[in-house]
Formats: structure tokens, C-alpha cells, sequence
């Protein structure tokens, strides 16, 4: 028989995760046809771009824009296309950590950045040469395409609280 202390209780109450927050709204079925342009923005995104460099470009925008919802879906699904656990969890930190990634991720996650936080109003003309240097015209278009994606889902998940921690990787694969 074990007793329990009101110490005892305290500290398992401060140990205690936070309740989950319920979702504001399930936009998908609120807004369907909304919903499925979406989805063929993410099939035509996708193409002729690396599918971990993909997941990369997901997570980090996602880091900027606060997104818990698709954090957990795109750590999930970088971990389960073979991307170390060690780089996604330095991608907050790229800068800091550049020994972890290639010359064109690099480019990539600034571009990203870069698209994803317009306070100057624009991409410098730096950082787009950076990217062009790196990946071909189509695939630079397809980047982009995957940057701006992400941005649109990452503010769909956040407006309506889109609840983390229960996806399971590849569960929205087209």
C-alpha cells in the first residue's frame, strides 16, 4: 500500500502535462472544395522537389509561423522518409548548425525564411540568387511553390487550432 503526501501530490501536479485545446473548427468539412484545392496545390508543390529537402522547408516555415499542428506532422513524416532526428532538431538553429546541411538545404531554408517572413515587403534579390544558384528553374519554382503551400496550411491549422499529436505519418499523402 503506498501513501500519498500532499508533497507528493503537488509535485505530480506540477509535473502534469497541460490540457489538449479543442480545435476551433474542422475546416475540411466546413469548407471542402476549399479544402481539395489545397491538396492539389500540395500534389503540384511536391514535384521535382527532394522529399526530405520538402519536409525541411515544411518544418522550418512552420517553426516561424508557430504551427504545432504541422510541426508534429512534419517532423513525423521527415523522420519516416529517413531524415535524422539530429537535423530537424537543429532546423531551428540552421544558421548556428550549417555543418548539419548541404549548400542547397541551406539555400532552401533562407529562401524559406525568407518568403515566409515578408516584413521588408520583398525576398532580397540575395537570397533568390542564392536558391536559383542551387536549384534549377523548374525546381525553384516548385520550392516556392511548396514555401508558399506550407505558409497557406500552416495559417489554416493555426486559425483553426488544429490539434498536434495525433497524426500518423504519411496519413494525408496524396
Amino acid at each position: 500500500m503506498t501513501t500519498t503526501t500532499t508533497q507528493d501530490s503537488a509535485q505530480a501536479a506540477t509535473t502534469a502535462y497541460a490540457p489538449e485545446h479543442p480545435a476551433r473548427q474542422a475546416f475540411a468539412e466546413r469548407h471542402p472544395e476549399f479544402y481539395k484545392a489545397m491538396i492539389g496545390l500540395e500534389i503540384a508543390a511536391s514535384k521535382h522537389v527532394d522529399p526530405k529537402l520538402y519536409e525541411l522547408v515544411k518544418i522550418r516555415a512552420s517553426q516561424i509561423n508557430n504551427c504545432a499542428f504541422c510541426l508534429d506532422m512534419h517532423s513525423k513524416d521527415a523522420l519516416a522518409a529517413g531524415e535524422s532526428v539530429q537535423r530537424i532538431v537543429q532546423l531551428a538553429a540552421w544558421r548556428e548548425s550549417r555543418h548539419f546541411y548541404t549548400e542547397r538545404e541551406a539555400a532552401a531554408l533562407a529562401l524559406t525564411e525568407a518568403v515566409t517572413v515578408l516584413t521588408d515587403g520583398f525576398v532580397p534579390d540575395e537570397v533568390y540568387a542564392e536558391a536559383a544558384r542551387h536549384f534549377e528553374e523548374t525546381e525553384l519554382a516548385h520550392l516556392i511553390g511548396a514555401i508558399v503551400t506550407i505558409n497557406s496550411w500552416n495559417r489554416i491549422a493555426v486559425t483553426t487550432r488544429m490539434v498536434p499529436g495525433h497524426y500518423t505519418p504519411g496519413a494525408y499523402k496524396k
